[in-house]
């Protein structure tokens, strides 16, 4: 059989879905909301929860310092957490978001503003805002909303740095599933590095990959997306986007089964100065895609003695992998001397640590033979 032939076939039977934990949509809407409302006074301080009383059972001390560990953090960081309510041409939808600064900006995701004609938000203090979006990223799938809402009434929400993440840490999310406002969830981190589909497509109408998700088991829902992840210092770690599920709502939304993906910290941190500034944002290129993670199998019958890699499945004609003179079947075992176990380790690296314009040097295997290849990013295409 044809090299060619067998990539295709392997690729045909390594197929994932994913589903979007999204926003929630609404039936249709009675009439126009109601305008920017007057601001209250400052907030409120956040004061130490009393402790609790336990009903004469016994309990232990570290599990009510978890306890009070948690309320004073939810005291201490809903203030920033609103709900973003949406019209659009089909009608409405409704997530969640956070203060990203006292100038009034919101980052959430993309897909939760998408489509809007018209957007508010709702701040837990009952204040409520209109509000205009003046970035989005489809790669990603975030967006910033600006409210225009008095300084000293915002309250931004820390970021974090999700490269100081491990599997098994703690962490938050803090949302509004179906429209329940302020609702909190617990878990942990479940993995790191993980990659989706992106909301953004080439011409030939394939998705491109997005990188540096996490994974956490914590509860999302319709209606979570775009509010952050945190961790047990309060600091937003992610921003919840999506969730992978066989279940569902009786309006068909997708319902949380323990596997949740929310976007890094350190991606929130790269793109959303530039969503303020510019409007969008740009990620390097290579001009590839890859089959999911290689079995053994899979790897004898491409002649390989591993499988930790990537392997090239599709180079688009003219890209900068093309012009570097990367060729389908290549497989991707390195990029700047870092091994790579998988693709998504290699398009984590890129969203993470590199721009359109720099130098990369991918280390492949062909035909046997272990060879480095430079090559020169490009900019992704946006719709």
């Amino acid at each position: 059989m044809k090299k060619s032939l067998r990539l295709t076939l392997l690729l045909a039977s390594l197929l994932v879905l994913t589903s979007l934990a999204c926003r929630l949509p609404l039936g249709e809407l009675s009439g126009i909301f109601d305008a920017v409302q007057d601001a209250p006074s400052s907030p409120v301080d956040v004061d130490e929860p009393a402790p609790l009383a336990t009903a004469g059972i016994p309990v232990s001390e570290d599990m009510l310092n978890q306890q009070e560990a948690l309320i004073s953090l939810y005291q201490a960081v809903s203030p920033g957490v609103v709900s973003i309510t949406t019209v659009t041409n089909l009608g409405g939808g409704q997530g969640s978001g956070f203060v990203y600064d006292t100038e009034g900006h919101i980052v959430t995701n993309y897909h939760v503003i998408q489509g809007a004609t018209y957007l508010e938000v709702s701040f837990p203090s009952g204040v409520k805002s209109v509000g205009r979006v003046i970035g989005e990223d489809r790669d990603s799938d975030l967006a910033v909303v600006r409210v225009d809402i008095a300084a000293e009434t915002l309250q931004p929400l820390r970021l974090g740095d999700s490269d100081a993440l491990h599997i098994g840490q703690y962490v938050v999310a803090i949302g509004n599933p179906f429209g329940l406002q302020g609702s909190m969830s617990t878990g942990i981190v479940s993995s790191l590095g993980r990659s989706l589909q992106s909301l953004n497509q080439t011409g030939e109408g394939l998705a491109y990959s997005a990188g540096d998700l996490i994974q956490t088991d914590a509860a999302i829902n319709p209606g979570n997306s775009g509010g952050p992840l945190l961790n047990l210092q309060g600091e937003v770690v992610g921003v919840n986007r999506a969730i992978r599920t066989f279940s569902s709502a009786e309006d068909g939304s997708a319902l949380n089964s323990g596997i949740g993906f929310a976007i890094s910290s350190n991606i929130v941190s790269r793109v959303v100065p530039s969503l303020i500034s510019q409007g969008h944002f740009d990620y390097p290129f290579l001009g590839i895609s890859s089959s999911p993670d290689l079995t053994l199998a899979d790897a004898e019958r491409l002649g390989l003695n591993r499988t930790d890699g990537a392997l090239i499945t599709r180079v688009v004609p003219g890209g900068p992998a093309d012009e570097a003179g990367i060729q389908m079947g290549d497989f991707i075992i390195a990029i700047d001397s870092l091994s790579i176990k998988n693709f998504d380790d290699l398009i984590s690296y890129l969203f993470r640590q590199k721009n359109p314009g720099e130098t990369i040097v991918l280390t492949v295997i062909r035909n046997g033979a272990q060879t480095d290849i430079a090559m020169v990013l490009g900019a992704r295409p946006r719709q």
